[in-house]
């Protein structure tokens, strides 16, 4: 891996976890509640927040976007979720819950000067970031752009961490792994375990017949773990996505992209602090 794409992984590593608090923290389950979401599970609220800035999606269009879960979870959910409250009423609850959820977080840290100056800079990284196909960014990237700077942090982390993720699934579509086979195929190079996985909604018979196509494929040996093929296809996937996820970080200056990631360590270190996000999660980080 190349200096310039290890960067964006360990930037990418960064912001994750300051994106994603959003949906464990207690502030956003009582917003969701607020708007008339049940809590009791994290998923009506996940499939709200995530996908209002597409609008009223339908089932098909966040099986889509999303790619991972099963078109049957997601029609659990969606279209459902907007009958509860439009994407608008979400979105500004939205905005109240990272709010609410950062200034527990950070307390007085949050009108720190360097949360304004890693605003800054991530919101210049955001801004130069093209959308042109890619769906999830581009919808959060047309949402105006919030004056505080904590917010329009997270604005910015979730536009280049949906930046990231619509490359990453062009990156799945050019190695041919469906969106069960993209699970397994990351289960079995131990990216997380794949009971983990199995909160994306697909079945046994499911997960087994993809493990079985894989195997066909050479990818995986009988036992679900990655063949020396697999591994290297899927090593393929990440540099893809790191080459995809690199373009707006060029923005920066070497020196700016150092001092941004000084500025995210104690961002990182209170999201990861606060116990909210599980210690194992799907999207591998810290394995990958």
């Amino acid at each position: 891996m190349s200096e310039e794409l290890g960067r964006v992984r360990q930037l990418w590593h960064l912001l994750e976890p300051v994106h994603a608090v959003l949906y464990y923290a207690p502030e956003a389950f009582e917003e969701a509640a607020a708007l008339g979401y049940a809590v009791d599970e994290r998923w009506p609220s996940y499939f709200a927040w995530r996908a209002a800035p597409l609008g009223a999606a339908g089932a098909d269009r966040v099986a889509e976007t999303f790619y991972s879960f099963s078109p049957r979870m997601v029609g659990a959910y969606v279209p459902a979720v907007w009958s509860v409250a439009s994407p608008d009423a979400v979105l500004a609850a939205r905005g109240r819950a990272v709010d609410r959820t950062y200034q527990a977080l950070l307390g007085d840290g949050i009108a720190a000067p360097d949360t304004a100056e890693a605003a800054a800079l991530l919101r210049r990284v955001a801004e130069a970031a093209d959308t042109v196909d890619r769906p999830m960014a581009a919808a959060n990237a047309a949402l105006p752009w919030p004056d505080a700077p904590h917010l329009a942090l997270w604005h910015a982390a979730t536009v280049l961490r949906e930046h990231r993720g619509d490359g990453h699934l062009a990156a799945l579509a050019h190695a041919e792994l469906d969106p069960v086979e993209a699970l397994v195929s990351f289960a079995a190079i131990g990216a997380a375990r794949p009971e983990v996985f199995a909160s994306r909604g697909w079945d046994d018979e499911e997960w087994q017949a993809a493990r079985e196509r894989l195997e066909k494929r050479g990818l995986v040996a009988a036992d679900g773990t990655a063949t020396e093929a697999g591994r290297a296809l899927r090593a393929e996937v990440e540099r893809r996505t790191d080459e995809a996820a690199a373009g707006p970080w060029r923005v920066l200056t070497d020196v700016e992209r150092e001092r941004l990631v000084g500025l995210l360590g104690p961002l990182w270190v209170a999201a990861i602090g606060s116990g909210l996000l599980p210690s194992e999660n799907t999207l591998g980080i810290g394995k990958v």
